[in-house]
């Protein structure tokens, strides 16, 4: 739901710059530069998540685990942090990865969008070992980790250009562990955030009700309960659901918008740790929606069956390419040397070597190929690799 997101983000965006400019914190006029990069973020959002949805972060992730166990693996002498970073494969370190390097200049810049828009796409700016590190020492302690730092938004290889990125920015510097920085949140991250929060909860009621996951009323007073409801009539219930969520999206912008000026001071010190939904007036209400979300919506057979199929696609995809790589590193990463068998899968599946030099970049030429995909696309090379003809 790009469109979506990017759209109440906007609407977000919109709001929070009238209020800076009021208070002049920003120039006048500034608003619909704050709403621009809001809504372009926001548009983004999603851009690096694998096919089946989170369940396919996991696949991904939960393959690499059990590669790294294998002390023959060719990628057995990565260092712990690579390592970190593929067995907890992360979709927004994907997406930073696709929109910094990997699109439209490759290499040189990617997409050569604004710092801001890049600062406020990343909602985790750290990597994954100072995320776990911090997370470690939080648990030790019987305390909680900083919300930036609750998953990770940076790998590696992309480490450098989110740095030059955050001075640019003027990001503040949560910690240093080793030469590894970690930094606070851009201020507009929490606005891109809220966006997804959301749509994300909102039309996940939607599309529950759609697909019978979810009955008509229960669907009907979760989402009247964020706005008061309606006398309206209907021709239909899914007219009826459809004009919910809207109403209910309209009134959690300004809810959202409300707990980012209360929190203002907060955000700006870079002590602010919550989502704005979580800080807003109406956080029970989507504490509701969330209990709904993972006790009836995530367990339905429908999504289960997608979830269970979709990680063993994947991780047929990927031992079924795994050969072409350790071929490769056989050859001492000369293409031109690989058997017939592999240049001709290499042809037939597209898979981009480019930049493969050693198994570190080999493990990120296979995320960047899975992780690609569609759901259907995902299917077909499943079947190409398995040697199924249709």
């Amino acid at each position: 739901m790009p469109i979506e997101t990017s759209s109440v983000g906007r609407s977000l965006g919109l709001a929070v710059g009238h209020w800076l400019e009021e208070k002049e914190f920003i120039e006048k006029g500034k608003r619909h530069v704050v709403s621009g990069v809001v809504q372009a973020a926001a548009l983004a959002h999603d851009i690096g998540n694998p096919p089946f949805g989170h369940s396919g972060e996991n696949a991904i992730g939960g393959w690499f685990s059990k590669e790294l166990d294998n002390s023959r693996s060719m990628f057995s002498d990565l260092t712990d942090a690579q390592k970190e970073e593929l067995k907890k494969f992360e979709g927004n370190a994907q997406g930073f990865r696709l929109l910094a390097r990997l699109e439209m200049y490759r290499s040189d810049g990617g997409m050569r969008l604004t710092h801001a828009t890049y600062g406020a796409f990343t909602k985790y700016p750290a990597l994954a070992i100072s995320s776990k590190r911090e997370k470690d020492a939080a648990e030790k302690i019987g305390g909680n980790v900083y919300k930036g730092l609750d998953k990770f938004g940076v790998f590696i290889s992309e480490y450098d250009i989110f740095k030059k990125i955050s001075e640019r920015l003027g990001l503040l510097v949560g910690g240093d562990a080793d030469g590894e920085i970690w930094w606070c949140r851009h201020p507009l991250v929490f606005l891109v955030e809220a966006a997804d929060d959301i749509c994300y909860n909102i039309m996940d009621l939607e599309d529950a009700y759609t697909a019978g996951d979810l009955p008509f009323e229960a669907v009907k007073d979760l989402l009247s309960d964020l706005f008061g409801g309606s006398n309206q009539t209907f021709d239909s219930r899914n007219e009826e659901v459809s004009y919910y969520r809207a109403r209910a999206i309209n009134a959690a912008i300004p809810a959202c918008v409300e707990a980012f000026k209360s929190n203002y001071d907060k955000i700006m010190r870079g002590e602010f740790s919550a989502s704005l939904v979580s800080a807003s007036n109406l956080s029970e209400k989507f504490r509701d929606i969330k209990g709904v979300a993972r006790d009836q919506i995530f367990t339905a057979p429908r999504k289960t069956k997608l979830d269970v199929a979709g990680r063993a696609i994947l991780h047929r995809v990927l031992s079924g390419l795994l050969p072409l790589f350790e071929e490769l590193q056989e050859k001492k990463w000369d293409k031109s040397k690989l058997s017939e068998y592999h240049r001709q899968l290499v042809g037939m599946t597209q898979i981009d070597l480019r930049d493969v030099s050693d198994p570190y970049s080999a493990a990120h030429a296979l995320t960047d190929y899975v992780s690609g995909m569609t759901d259907r696309y995902a299917v077909k090379i499943d079947r190409l690799i398995s040697g199924q003809i249709s």
